[in-house]
């Protein structure tokens, strides 16, 4: 299943600083913690806890959060189903850039280690 243009859209639009204290609490609901989340996320955007904290600040968009990522490579080894989209066969590259953080998220809250998270090799 593919998202639409319309969701695809709203993906891009929404603001990171409303998205992350929701990401934090889903964690630490499963005895996970801010400091690993946002290890999770610079793994992923190449974006330390100082540049997060700017970015929630200036209240940026995923558009603007992704576009000026550096995304690690290993990225596209996340795989797997996240709110009933296949993570890897979404095309538009911001939606797919922002399931892989929701799918990382997932992850760390089902408990998986940070080695299997960080997918580093």
């Amino acid at each position: 299943m593919e998202p639409t243009k319309e969701h695809n859209e709203k993906m891009a639009k929404m603001i990171f600083a409303t998205v992350y204290p929701l990401y934090v609490t889903k964690i630490e609901k499963k005895g996970r913690t801010k400091k690993e989340l946002n290890q999770v996320i610079e793994w992923l955007t190449s974006y330390d806890e100082k540049t997060i904290k700017e970015l929630i600040d200036k209240k940026v968009n995923f558009q603007t959060f992704f576009e000026n990522a550096k995304l690690n490579h290993n990225a596209t080894l996340i795989k797997g189903m996240i709110c009933g989209y296949r993570v890897e066969e979404i095309e538009n590259p911001i939606t797919r850039q922002v399931r892989y953080l929701d799918k990382l998220v997932d992850e760390l809250a089902k408990g998986k280690s940070m080695e299997k998270i960080l997918r580093n090799g």
